[in-house]
């Protein structure tokens, strides 16, 4: 954990860390490789993205557990180093890809899992947005407060509160623009060209690559299929 503690963003509420090149680019084209070489059936299209959903389909009820494949295993057992889940091992993962100009709507995501969720991205960087949703009135938009960039073969993950009572989302942009962003994370990337140039209003990066991240999480309540004989 003391580890851990370097990454944590500063002033913001409890808890998010960042981690810069979390993964190797060998890593990286590896686990490219096994996101595009599954059967065309795995994928599920959305309206502004698609998605492949591994680990089971989580539900009230709980969720009939399936394994993990051996790619997604390994990113499991990487992040044991941190022990994300407490002392549970992660046993869902969304793959989603976002092409240029593709983004997701401000959301949470939700009771079904362990308050903790961690993200590798992979292939392009992009501008992750908080919001803090406005529940007093239906005539105003969630409230933003704050964003992080996130680069390519980093690992984020949402803690606390900041995974409960915290919306999360992706501007629909083929360029990011930083000049009413505030980029809480500055201090902690990878890149000390990119910190250094979030200084200045003007500064923008564009979505040159599809983005694939995967979305680890731990769904506590599970099932296991019973067969009738």
């Amino acid at each position: 954990m003391e580890c851990l503690e370097n990454h944590r963003v500063n002033n913001v509420p409890s808890t998010i860390y960042y981690i810069p090149d979390f993964i190797t680019q060998e890593n990286e084209r590896y686990l490219e490789s096994q996101v595009y070489g599954v059967a065309k059936t795995k994928w599920t299209n959305l309206s502004q993205r698609r998605l492949q959903n591994w680990g089971g389909h989580p539900h009230p009820k709980g969720m009939i557990l399936e394994a993990l494949p051996l790619w997604l295993k390994e990113c499991s057992d990487m992040l044991q180093t941190f022990k994300p889940f407490g002392p549970n091992q992660a046993n869902h993962v969304l793959v989603n890809e976002y092409k240029p100009g593709q983004g997701i709507m401000p959301h949470t995501d939700g009771p079904l899992y362990f308050p903790t969720v961690a993200t590798i991205s992979l292939g392009c960087q992009t501008v992750l947005d908080f919001y803090k949703p406005n529940n007093t009135s239906q005539t105003c938009g969630n409230q933003y407060q704050f964003s992080l960039l996130l680069e390519r073969r980093s690992l984020i993950l949402l803690r606390e509160n900041m995974y409960t009572d915290f919306l999360h989302g992706i501007d629909d942009n083929t360029t990011d623009f930083f000049e009413n962003k505030c980029i809480k994370n500055k201090h902690l990337l990878g890149n000390a060209a990119w910190s250094e140039s979030l200084n200045d209003p003007t500064f923008a990066l564009p979505r040159t690559s599809t983005r694939v991240s995967l979305t680890i999480r731990f769904v506590p309540k599970t099932l296991k299929l019973k067969w009738k004989t």
